[in-house]
């Protein structure tokens, strides 16, 4: 035991700031945080994580988060959060949430980096939407604990609120849209929360769920944008640091901005080297849109066209773009084919079932849109794992389509007995599987006595459907059409698939 001397000048030194710590301790701005986490060596762990804790209540985030509407969750000027918030969260909700794996990934050598996943996924209620929600529960007012709080969500947000909120006693009520997948809604009530399906989309959700806040004296918590939310998903960035202290880069998915926002305030701050990068879907690249107009802004975003459902947000979180604005060194999209062959290769490599937003940001490693990143330590979050069972046989169609292990194509042949047993027989010899198979004959302008054919077959890999395609226009010239070819380039980037 050390005496309280010893204990008290400790503490005096950890109310320094983080940028002149290293001048009283000599220690690095990475060890700043080690010797505080360092559960192993028990240094002071408890007694500085109670000071921060406590002093976090009359912080300026903390105070400025006491003036926010309760009920709409919005204030008058966007709040910053900064490390010591994340600090303070990282403890707090230390009993209530696992700490996540953070291993390197068989893939490393296909992608010529040194890959690490950080397993997200694995949480209880399958993402970590988790961290920010305990977080957030546990510095509400006590009598707004009593009270309760509201959200709209389509899934792992409202999942998070309805277990933690269980746990911790916490009236929770989620009012989830009519095409809320049927499995989170029953997961929602098996945390006895109290589920509202109404609102066709999320936009219409949030307004039912804004008046019911009213009437009932409810909370509002937002997701993406709550400063305490974005406190709570920055410790995962923390826990990143301690198990891959010397990663060059962190790739991560962005949808509303809170994760991003949370996870490079708590890695930057330790170490500013460190390149944070943001992945958006092509098809709501809203972050983006924020960046080039210097605010957020709104863009047309249609939830149900995008295999990342889950990053389909609008309008970036105000909170979440000021706080994270100053820290990300870079945002890029990728396309759907790429997020659903991101999905295909966790699948069969990683033995892994992630979700489309949980897997953008290793999409763009995928797509080759980082090449900057080759021969570097990169760490990737997978985000989530609540991913329809319907929705996953998709994605494993289009991942194989995008790897060109689906190939489709249109052949014309005899409608004589045995015509289709010829193709049929041609494709089994060459090796090609037919999955689909499907006859025209009203529409066609050649003969009577031909059949139009049209099939998608399974084959090795992309070179196997090149010899499907000459093995067929050789057998029938002129009577093969195929289907579109999956190798996609790009003015900047030439996106080239991993066999």
């Amino acid at each position: 035991m050390t005496n309280e001397g010893d204990k008290t000048s400790f503490q005096n030194k950890f109310t320094i700031k983080k940028e002149s710590f290293k001048e009283v301790t000599n220690a690095s701005t990475r060890d700043y945080y080690r010797l505080l986490s360092d559960q192993g060596s028990n240094i002071y762990w408890s007694d500085i994580m109670d000071t921060i804790v406590t002093n976090n209540g009359t912080s300026k985030t903390s105070q400025k988060v006491a003036q926010m509407n309760l009920v709409t969750g919005e204030c008058e000027e966007p709040i910053q959060i900064t490390f010591e918030d994340v600090s303070a969260a990282a403890f707090r909700i230390k009993k209530g949430i696992k700490k996540t794996p953070c291993e390197r990934s068989k893939l490393s050598e296909n992608l010529n980096m040194e890959l690490y996943f950080k397993k997200e996924y694995l949480h209880i209620t399958g993402s970590f939407k988790e961290r920010g929600a305990r977080n957030t529960l546990l510095m509400l007012p006590k009598d707004q604990k009593r009270k309760g709080v509201i959200a709209a969500s389509a899934g792992n947000h409202a999942l998070a609120l309805s277990y933690h909120g269980n746990e911790l006693g916490i009236p929770v009520t989620v009012v989830m849209p009519i095409n809320a997948p049927i499995m989170k809604i029953s997961a929602c009530r098996k945390y006895k929360a109290d589920v509202h399906v109404n609102g066709a989309d999320i936009i219409e959700a949030k307004d039912i769920a804004l008046r019911l806040a009213k009437a009932n004296g409810l909370a509002y918590i937002n997701g993406y944008d709550h400063p305490h939310i974005l406190a709570g998903q920055g410790t995962c960035g923390l826990e990143i640091i301690e198990d891959v202290p010397d990663v060059d880069a962190v790739v991560i998915p962005v949808g509303g901005g809170g994760l991003i926002a949370g996870m490079a305030v708590a890695i930057k701050s330790l170490n500013p080297d460190i390149q944070i990068i943001g992945v958006e879907s092509e098809r709501c690249a809203s972050f983006q849109a924020a960046l080039e107009a210097g605010h957020p802004v709104k863009i047309d975003a249609i939830q149900s066209a995008t295999l990342a459902d889950g990053l389909c947000v609008s309008k970036v979180g105000d909170n979440a773009f000021a706080t994270a604005k100053p820290y990300v060194d870079k945002v890029i999209s990728v396309s759907e084919d790429f997020i659903a062959l991101a999905i295909l290769r966790l699948l069969e490599e990683e033995k892994a079932v992630v979700e489309g937003a949980g897997v953008t940001a290793f999409a763009a490693l995928v797509a080759g849109l980082l090449p900057e990143l080759e021969g570097k330590k990169v760490v990737v979050p997978l985000c989530g794992g609540n991913i329809d069972s319907t929705v996953l046989g998709r994605c494993i169609d289009r991942g194989l389509a995008a790897d060109g292990r689906l190939c489709r194509f249109i052949v014309t042949v005899s409608d004589r007995p045995g015509g289709i047993a010829e193709l049929t027989r041609l494709l089994s010899s060459i090796g090609a599987s037919v999955k689909d198979i499907y006859h025209e004959r009203a529409w066609l302008t050649s003969s009577v006595f031909s059949v139009q054919i049209k099939v998608v077959a399974e084959v090795r890999d992309r070179e196997h459907s090149l010899e499907v395609k000459q093995a067929l226009q050789l057998h029938y010239p002129e009577n093969v059409m195929w289907g579109e070819d999956y190798h996609y380039t790009s003015s900047t980037n030439k996106q080239e698939l991993i066999s």
